[in-house]
């Protein structure tokens, strides 16, 4: 199954890591500046990245969590961006594994649920870079 797979070790512990991936706060320290965050199965995993677009081309909305096994594993449902309007309905996955050691936590995340087709290809190229700009920053976040 095509996937994207990245990984990143951040010096934090994996319960401080965890809240920057499941709180509005944590998600405003690195992600995006407007968010909405509902830690439950179905609950909003919503990031508002084009504020100046009309609701439902601004970033993830309708984006949901899945399932979530606290401080070891975060999934939630993604989307394609607004400039890919023909795949941009059909939403993918994210699984996010949170490994902790010596106060570091080992994060690897595994991006999933990829169509095919041009526009497909050029999302995934997309995100390919995207999630290593988000590990960046999250990075910069604890520095």
């Amino acid at each position: 199954m095509k996937s994207i797979v990245k990984k990143t070790t951040v010096a934090l512990p994996a319960a401080e890591v965890w809240k920057k991936w499941t709180t509005e706060e944590g998600i405003k320290s690195f992600f995006s500046q407007k968010c909405k965050i509902e830690l439950k199965v179905g609950g909003a995993y919503e990031m508002y990245f084009l504020q100046d677009n009309p609701k439902g081309m601004q970033g993830s909305e309708g984006c949901k969590i899945l399932s979530y096994l606290p401080e070891k594993m975060l999934s939630f449902s993604w989307n394609a961006p607004p400039e890919y309007p023909n795949v941009r309905g059909i939403h993918t996955w994210v699984v996010l594994l949170f490994d902790e050691s010596d106060k570091l936590t080992h994060l690897t995340l595994t991006h999933l649920g990829w169509g095919t087709g041009e526009e497909w290809d050029q999302v995934y190229s997309y995100f390919e870079n995207a999630w290593d700009f988000v590990f960046n920053k999250l990075n910069e976040s604890i520095h």
